[in-house]
């Protein structure tokens, strides 16, 4: 197990929009490694997901994963998924608020709009194309994690700059409110 350095905010890697990884590229033992880092790091620290220019590699390659996340109770489960190159495609114009955090971006959260509907496509650690359509939440959680890739962060998607709390005051003056509209949002959508 390799858990590795999470940069944060401020870090030039962050700001980069991150270079593709070749077929020939993926199948290398340094991209795999950096692969299982990736999952490593993420379940460390209790992540929804990381991208590689999280951990200071500017390559497309992002790991996703909710299952029964303390930090996410109300998010719906998402096997581990290593997503490689993804291109996303937006199939509607319906958005969602999403209360977000981020492992670069340690001890705050604020609001951002998120598309409900996209088709992502991408290649897994096998090289194996994949085209899927991702819905409400989940949707969410691709689109933060791809931003990354793009050297986007969550805060940059933050119209209302007094939705910014810290995860103490998101705990004690937010959390319940938050949890009873997009518990309500997951039931209407399914994910």
């Amino acid at each position: 197990m390799t858990v590795r350095e999470i940069v944060t905010v401020g870090h030039p890697v962050l700001r980069e929009r991150a270079r593709e990884v070749s077929v020939e590229e993926l199948a290398t033992p340094a991209v795999q490694q950096l692969i299982d880092d990736l999952i490593d790091t993420m379940h460390a620290a209790n992540g929804a997901g990381i991208a590689a220019n999280q951990i200071g590699v500017p390559l497309r390659v992002t790991t996703i994963e909710v299952n029964h996340n303390p930090r996410y109770p109300y998010k719906p489960q998402i096997p581990l998924t290593v997503v490689v190159n993804p291109e996303i495609e937006f199939l509607d114009d319906e958005l969602v608020e999403i209360n977000e955090g981020c492992l670069s971006v340690p001890n705050l959260r604020g609001n951002v709009m998120r598309h409900v509907n996209i088709r992502v496509r991408y290649l897994d650690r096998d090289g194996v194309a994949h085209d899927e359509v991702k819905r409400g939440l989940t949707a969410g959680t691709f689109q933060h994690e791809c931003d990354h890739l793009d050297g986007r962060l969550f805060l940059d998607r933050v119209t209302d700059p007094t939705t910014f709390t810290t995860w103490e005051q998101f705990e004690r003056f937010h959390r319940e409110a938050f949890v009873a509209r997009i518990t309500e949002f997951v039931r209407r959508v399914g994910s």
